[in-house]
């Protein structure tokens, strides 16, 4: 099994919609998300997108990553490399 996983889409029962409240809002994020990440929606949607729209999507999750996660979080969540390497990725 690889180091990632996507088991909140697949076990989340509850709504799925936007305004409602924060725990649903978190929710519904958090399985948008992970459907789009899917292999086979990723495959399908990349090549359509515009240079600027893959550049939006990257500055948009580097941006969360860096100003959410602290450096050790970085590594061990997003990397999985619980040990950062004398690189610092995720610069200002």
């Amino acid at each position: 099994m690889g180091q990632h996983s996507h088991k909140f889409v697949e076990e989340y029962t509850g709504l799925v919609g936007f305004g409602l409240d924060r725990a649903t809002d978190e929710a519904t994020v958090w399985v948008y998300l992970q459907k789009f990440a899917d292999d086979e929606c990723m495959a399908a949607i990349l090549p359509r997108l515009e240079q600027e729209e893959l550049g939006m999507i990257f500055d948009s999750i580097s941006d969360m990553l860096r100003r959410h996660l602290s450096e050790q979080e970085y590594h061990a969540k997003f990397l999985k490399d619980p040990e950062p390497h004398h690189h610092h990725p995720i610069e200002e």
